[in-house]
């Protein structure tokens, strides 16, 4: 399978408009958030979004409120909101967080992992974060780690395929690992992943 994954395009059409000839390619779209900056023109960015023609799983970031964003994707037939969510393909898990992306721990994510823990039945994992977890390439700022430690120790944990992360724009298309796991920003540009 192949997954096309983007964050943090904050309303550039002309990315988007990029992002649609890779999703040509691919079998489904990851959008891990802050596709706006702060719901501005968010209908219409929805609206490009949703001619990818493909199915786009979507988490807000911290520019979008998830109630907004969630009754925005219900009017379009290729936009699934995926926060506190499970999609399923290809004996694959996709699991939605979205927001945040400010705390090192997060409570409600804690409570949640637990639904995912049970959910999963040794099923393969893909992870869709707005803010990246703690302790990696992905989160670092100017020496220091800024993610999050309770996605980090969830991963550590339950070992997913992939965690598709954003929010830090300094760290725009890097790459780590935590363990086997696969941790990705892919930027704004987007990055086609196979599974």
């Amino acid at each position: 399978m192949m997954l096309l994954a983007f964050v943090d395009t904050h309303g550039d059409t002309d990315v988007l408009k990029r992002l649609k000839k890779k999703a040509a390619k691919a079998d489904l779209v990851l959008c891990a958030g802050d596709m706006t900056i702060f719901e501005h023109k968010m209908k219409s960015i929805l609206r490009e979004i949703n001619g990818f023609n493909k199915p786009v799983l979507v988490i807000h970031g911290n520019h979008e409120s998830e109630e907004n964003l969630k009754e925005d994707c219900k009017k379009h037939n290729n936009l699934i909101f995926l926060h506190k969510k499970f999609f399923e393909k290809e004996n694959i898990i996709f699991v939605g967080y979205g927001g945040g992306g400010f705390s090192l721990r997060d409570e409600k994510f804690e409570k949640f992992a637990e639904k995912i823990k049970k959910r999963r039945e040794g099923k393969q994992l893909v992870l869709l974060l707005h803010g990246p977890p703690y302790g990696n390439k992905t989160d670092l700022i100017m020496g220091e780690h800024a993610g999050n430690k309770s996605f980090r120790d969830f991963i550590r944990q339950e070992k997913p395929l992939i965690v598709v992360c954003g929010h830090l724009h300094e760290n725009e298309n890097v790459q780590d690992k935590i363990g086997k796991t696969l941790i990705i920003n892919p930027g704004p540009e987007g990055k086609l992943i196979e599974v």
